[in-house]
């Protein structure tokens, strides 16, 4: 068995966004020449998300409402964890939700996917760079 790993780095804009990657992921897959196995993908930061869902800007809109609703940023002072010295309790509250990786059969090289699954980073406490690992293991 082989195994393959590649770091990615992303750097937002903005302090709440989402990022098809999956352009990224299926390079990587091609790079390691493992035809057959399983590819990891997760978030190497507590304020960020990988995810699988459709790719369609009205759901990356409700994404951000719904999360804002159950984790809002402000009032800063409705956390604990803000009295720390951070700003971004509700950032951890939304990778809770949103989930820190996904596992992804690869078959024939390729990420074997139902019909509009895509990979997605999320941010929640962004403007900085940030990395998600890929590793890779089969044959």
């Amino acid at each position: 068995m082989k195994n393959y790993r590649k770091e990615l780095v992303f750097k937002t804009k903005n302090r709440v966004e989402f990022i098809n990657i999956t352009t990224e992921v299926t390079e990587v897959i091609q790079e390691s020449g493992i035809k057959e196995g399983l590819c990891l993908i997760n978030a190497m930061h507590i304020t960020a998300s990988v995810f699988i869902n459709d790719h369609e800007k009205g759901l990356w809109h409700d994404y951000q409402k719904w999360l804002e609703k159950i984790a809002p940023h402000e009032p800063l002072a409705q956390y604990q964890h803000n009295r720390t010295g951070e700003d971004n309790a509700d950032a951890h509250l939304k990778r809770q939700v949103m989930g820190r990786e996904v596992l992804v059969a690869v078959t024939n090289g390729k990420l074997d996917f139902g019909p509009w699954e895509q990979i997605f980073y999320g941010e929640f406490d962004g403007q900085r760079s940030k990395k998600v690992l890929v590793k890779i293991i089969g044959e």
